[in-house]
């Protein structure tokens, strides 16, 4: 079993005052009336640097938030369908697929520099969107602008866009932000040969949106894989880990051998399981070397010694451990019998897996402290 990594977790059980060389953005969120919008509405309400000045939302009309989210009815913000007047330096998009991209140019002229937590700018080469989408990228002239949104990869990259007004960030999706945290260390270390990754979701990752195979009567007691063939997030994944290979390949003077996965191909299965918030991602590895567990406990306590929301612990992490946080929880075990390394990652889908990474990132790119708005412990039971 690996040794657990003991990292000092972002301050909680009060609002955190604003920093006083920090500045206070105007924030407008697209998209508010989902379950991330709503989790981006909660966050970014408690958020010591931010002022909300506008929701939109489709064929609303100045509707008090807590009608459409009732557990955020103490708020006095309300939803609109229109773009709010006035100075706005970032906007956060939650919005269904092309929507974003389309959506972006308008509010770059505004002035306002965009995160955008669907999947518009997530990807680097805008052949990817006709392959994993099935669409032309409305704006491929902007992804080479864009960031990708996981500060524990990308944080330089992040902190850089401080100088260039407006920016671009494109967040993550859920389980590759779980399967990418489980697998970084060994990609960076060109250990990952033959990659299989069995991951699990609760139903709010499916969105708000009422469809039949997301009844109660269907959903309860059942577990059922979806996806099979090629889901549309193994692009991210595949992207992010070529990545890290090619760092380390650059790094070695193009010698560090294979790195990644096998010709860029993951063999990436997601299940829908009778939850409401989580994932568990299970990254099956055979190495490109042989490799013991302490060789494993010490890489992994290297790669992410001082991160703010990730924790290797020495046993296999329950989603129920970051429910409600921003926290990942990373396990990696060595099996002598196989060969091949186990390595497990959890997080809440909402938060760590839309809008609290999405927050993160925006904290980086602005010069905020990283843990700003994301100061909430797990909840349990």
């Amino acid at each position: 079993m690996s040794a657990s990594v003991g990292v000092v977790a972002p301050e909680a059980g009060r609002r955190p005052e604003p920093r006083e060389d920090g500045p206070r953005l105007r924030v407008a969120i697209v998209g508010a009336t989902g379950y991330v919008g709503g989790e981006l509405i909660r966050l970014l309400s408690g958020h010591p640097n931010v002022e909300i000045v506008g929701l939109v939302g489709r064929e609303r009309a100045d509707v008090p938030v807590g009608q459409i989210h009732p557990h955020l009815g103490s708020s006095s913000l309300v939803v609109d369908e229109e773009a709010p007047n006035g100075d706005v330096d970032v906007v956060f998009f939650a919005l269904p697929h092309g929507v974003a991209a389309g959506a972006a140019p308008g509010w770059l002229d505004r002035g306002a520099s965009i995160v955008d937590l669907g999947p518009d700018f997530r990807l680097r080469d805008p052949a990817d969107y006709p392959r994993w989408y099935n669409l032309e990228h409305p704006a491929p002239e902007l992804l080479a602008r864009a960031v990708y949104g996981l500060p524990e990869l990308h944080r330089a990259e992040l902190a850089a866009l401080k100088g260039e007004d407006p920016s671009i960030v494109g967040a993550p999706g859920c389980y590759p932000t779980a399967t990418i945290l489980a697998l970084a260390p060994l990609a960076r270390a060109g250990l990952i040969g033959d990659l299989v990754v069995d991951a699990k979701s609760g139903v709010s990752g499916a969105g708000r949106e009422a469809k039949a195979e997301l009844m109660y009567g269907d959903v309860n007691e059942n577990v059922r894989a979806y996806g099979v063939g090629g889901h549309r997030h193994v692009a991210e994944i595949e992207q992010e880990l070529d990545w890290l290979g090619t760092r380390l390949g650059a790094a070695s003077g193009g010698n560090a051998g294979p790195a990644g996965s096998v010709s860029g191909a993951v063999d990436f299965l997601p299940h829908l399981v009778p939850m409401t918030r989580g994932i568990l991602a299970s990254c099956h590895v055979r190495t490109t070397r042989p490799v013991v567990q302490v060789e494993l406990d010490d890489l992994y306590a290297a790669s992410y010694a001082g991160e703010p929301f990730i924790q290797v612990v020495a046993d296999p992490p329950s989603t129920k451990h970051v429910l409600g946080s921003n926290h990942c929880r990373v396990f990696v075990h060595h099996d002598t019998r196989t060969g091949r390394v186990l390595a497990l990652a959890v997080i809440d889908n909402l938060v760590k897996g839309a809008a609290g990474q999405a927050v993160q990132a925006f904290n980086v790119v602005h010069g905020l402290s990283e843990t700003a708005g994301l100061g909430q412990l797990p909840l349990a039971p």
